[in-house]
């Protein structure tokens, strides 16, 4: 497998910001680590070998890259306007300056024109983040795999509410979207998964409040319930990974 290393300044951030590229040609995946995760988690915990029969055949190739959490949502006892603005910093940071390395960098390796998108791919809070941009941004991200997220910013923000944290809660805006949204139509030609376990430390409710919204909207993003053995942990993420992939690519 080719593993390349690279730092680059964000100007959104303002500060260098690191990742790694798993893979020599195929479709981009952005993999966003576990809360407070690292660029490297991609394959100190091991995910890459479970990604690694379609990153050695040039399916996909996997960028992973670091997350602020602890400057944002982890940071309970900080400023939540300061925050989750310091949230949208990060959000744009990946909108504006990664998806455009990601494109070119795939464009190089197989001549790669957009179509199909990127994938976005996490799990815990990586599957948080994951759910907002695919949500957010459907003509960027037309691909999502999103493993035991919790999806309520109350645990994060408690009772605070702006425009900005709106803009990032998932059950909030789905809430208020209606069926004629242009972007429903979207989701439809993507290919979303959501899936939680009903075990030990899972939170199966926000998934589920979710998908009764996609129902009302008639949006088909799938979410997919597991059994009550089924814990918050990185084993079963690997049984996820090689149920869910296959179908996330259209094998």
């Amino acid at each position: 497998m080719r593993v390349q290393y690279f730092k680059h300044y964000s100007h959104n951030l303002g500060r260098d910001m690191e990742y790694k590229v798993y893979g020599h040609a195929g479709r981009p995946v952005l993999f966003i680590p576990c809360q407070n995760g690292r660029f490297m988690d991609f394959e100190g915990f091991h995910m890459d070998r479970e990604w690694a029969q379609w990153i050695d055949a040039g399916k996909v190739m996997v960028f992973s890259i670091d997350t602020i959490d602890s400057e944002t949502w982890s940071d309970t006892n900080g400023d939540p306007y300061h925050r989750i603005r310091r949230h949208e910093r990060w959000i744009k940071y990946i909108v504006d300056e990664m998806v455009p390395v990601m494109r070119g960098t795939v464009n190089a390796a197989n001549g790669w024109d957009g179509n199909p998108g990127i994938i976005v791919f996490g799990a815990s809070m990586g599957a948080n983040h994951s759910v907002n941009l695919f949500l957010r941004f459907p003509d960027i991200f037309d691909g999502m795999l999103a493993l035991s997220g919790v999806y309520d910013n109350h645990a994060f923000f408690g009772d605070y509410m702006d425009e900005v944290l709106y803009q990032n809660s998932p059950q909030l805006y789905m809430a208020n979207m209606q069926p004629d949204h242009p972007f429903v139509q979207r989701y439809n030609n993507n290919r979303g998964i959501i899936c939680t376990g009903q075990g030990a430390w899972e939170e199966p409710g926000t998934a589920r409040w979710l998908d009764e919204n996609f129902h009302r909207l008639g949006a088909n993003i799938w979410v997919d319930y597991w059994g009550y053995d089924v814990n918050h942990d990185w084993p079963w993420w690997y049984k996820q990974v090689q149920y869910f992939v296959p179908k996330l690519l259209g094998e």
